[in-house]
């Protein structure tokens, strides 16, 4: 049992910078009285946002904060279980959440939302709607269970039946089959990869095998081929060669012909000097009696002998000319066939070239080949690895294959278990066998506030109405006052299943303006009955407008509004 002791805050909503503090455990019925705006609910936000880090009306995180000071927002719940005391601080600016056990904080390792979860599943044993439905009935935030949805119903009644265990069991089964289905997929691609490795594994073998004699003759007939063409190659060279050296040695009968030319033709040009040198002296004395710089007569002998001499060296200079010119002739043929033989042995030297280019071309491709021959010897002489090789996939396959077949055997027994897990399992027949006992107290309930009716809700959570009256009736048919009753009834009903179960069974309930909306004074009167002599082992706080209830209450607990603080008096 979860035995709520007291709750304080400060710079909570209206209360101001000192803390405000109600004790949860020392009556059985408490009034908590006050003006409106006095800060009478602020016991029921501060309770769930100490536990669950939400108010419980709806206001906004930021706003929780006194507007005056605007910082160090504090509140403290404390409770025991058993001989544990437990304490849980949350603030605002700054941030905090702590538990605390029995004096000490607990290590805060984890992000919030894990401390949260924590909280709720291992220490309170319920989550916020859970409270909201067995703890406190409020007017203004609180959804009665008949308005929650069906998947929110079945919520409450299982945190009050205490079989959430096997719904946090279904989905630790879920995630194995989408293991097991993932590890199925994995499998299936394993088994067909090795599938195909076994089929390309045995083409290979058949390649070595039956292909690979085939290609090492083919290869071995196209070096044959090459090694003719290298031969050829070679013998065209050697002949090349040979007139080649028939060419050098014709070339080096007219080597030096350009040498005698330039000689011959420096002389060519002396004699053609000497010609013109003779030629102006004839001239001059042929023309010339009298000498032109002296005046003086030149002797008729003398110029007859110079005569004669110009003329006896023109002729022998003419002569040497055209041995001359016949020389240079000669010496310009053999330099011209110097130039033609140099052509043709450079022609045939570019084809020996041409010819080494096409042998080193063969000889690679021979390399090649004779490289592929290796290749495929060796892989003849080591197909027995690749047999070897061949029954390790069929080896794999063969556990894949096993492996495939547990997997499946597996996701046969989760699903299984999945379909006895799940809503319609189970958990059905829990809630089934509780439905009676819940029907029988909710009816017993309603009777007491002196509604007589026949409420019943059936394994989906839908209710089925009937009065004297009226054969069938719905929820939603009644009155705001009757809808109360019923809501009375069920918060009753819960936490008395609770109380039998020892799941979320809590000392504490909290009723928010139930006596100010819609319950008429017998009403009222019936009610206060019900939380004075039946409720048993509860601590009961009822907030109110009305005057004139002190006296029917153990404890009366008064909110008052100063200087703009709210504070407990």
């Amino acid at each position: 049992m979860i035995l709520f002791e007291n709750v304080r805050w400060k710079n909570f909503l209206s209360t101001g910078n000192q803390y405000s503090e109600m004790q949860l455990n020392t009556h059985s019925t408490n009034l908590i009285i006050g003006t409106n705006g006095a800060g009478k609910s602020t016991v029921l936000d501060a309770l769930t946002f100490s536990l669950f880090g939400k108010p419980f009306r709806k206001i906004n995180k930021a706003q929780l904060i006194n507007t005056a000071n605007e910082k160090d927002c504090n509140v403290e719940v404390k409770f025991s279980i058993g001989t544990t005391e437990w304490k849980v601080v949350r603030g605002i600016k700054p941030n905090k959440f702590e538990i605390w056990r029995d004096g000490n904080c607990l290590d805060q390792f984890a992000n919030v939302n894990d401390q949260q979860k924590w909280l709720e599943q291992n220490v309170v044993k319920m989550n916020y709607k859970s409270f909201t439905q067995i703890v406190i009935l409020g007017s203004s935030a609180f959804i009665p269970f008949m308005q929650l949805t069906n998947n929110h119903r079945r919520e409450v009644i299982e945190d009050l039946l205490d079989i959430k265990i096997f719904s946090s069991m279904n989905n630790v089964i879920k995630e194995k089959i989408r293991s097991i289905k993932d590890e199925i997929k994995v499998l299936s691609l394993k088994k067909e990869s090795l599938s195909d490795k076994i089929q390309m594994q045995k083409k290979f073998i058949d390649e070595i095998e039956e292909q690979g004699k085939v290609r090492i003759n083919d290869n071995y007939g196209k070096i044959k081929i090459l090694n003719i063409e290298v031969d050829t190659h070679i013998e065209h060279n050697e002949l090349t060669n040979s007139n080649i050296s028939d060419l050098v040695k014709e070339q080096e009968k007219v080597t030096g012909a350009t040498e005698k030319l330039r000689k011959l033709g420096g002389l060519r040009g002396k004699i053609s000097n000497k010609v013109s040198t003779i030629t102006k002296e004839h001239k001059f004395f042929t023309d010339n009696t009298v000498c032109p710089t002296c005046t003086q007569s030149i002797q008729e002998e003398f110029r007859i002998n110079k005569i004669d001499d110009a003329q006896t060296k023109a002729k022998e200079l003419q002569s040497g000319y055209k041995e001359l010119e016949e020389a240079i002739k000669n010496e310009e043929e053999r330099e011209h066939q110097f130039t033609t033989l140099s052509k043709e042995i450079t022609t045939l030297t570019h084809g020996i070239s041409k010819n080494n280019t096409k042998i080193s071309g063969c000889q690679r491709q021979i390399r090649d080949l004779e490289s592929e021959i290796q290749t495929v010897t060796e892989q003849l002489a080591n197909r027995n690895t690749e047999h070897e090789k061949l029954t390790t996939f069929k080896d794999n396959l063969t556990t894949t294959y096993d492996d495939l077949s547990s997997r499946k055997d597996n996701i046969n027994y989760y699903d299984f278990s999945y379909s006895l897990l799940r809503d319609g399992g189970v958990k059905s027949k829990i809630i089934k066998k509780y439905l009676p006992l819940i029907n029988q107290q909710v009816n017993r309930y309603l009777q007491m506030m002196d509604f007589y009716i026949n409420f019943t809700l059936d394994e989906e959570f839908n209710e089925t109405v009937q009065s004297p009256i009226h054969e069938d009736f719905s929820y939603a048919s009644f009155s705001e006052g009757e809808k109360m009753r019923i809501d009375l009834a069920l918060l009753f009903t819960w936490r008395e299943v609770a109380r039998m179960k020892n799941s979320v069974n809590t000392n504490l309930l909290i009723m928010d303006e139930v006596f100010d909306s819609s319950l008429d004074g017998y009403g009222t009167e019936e009610f206060l009955k019900i939380i004075r002599f039946v409720i048993k082992d509860a601590n009961i706080f009822v907030i109110s407008h009305k005057t004139g209830m002190d006296e029917k209450f153990d404890n009366v607990v008064k909110f008052e509004k100063v200087k703009g603080f709210s504070s407990v008096v």
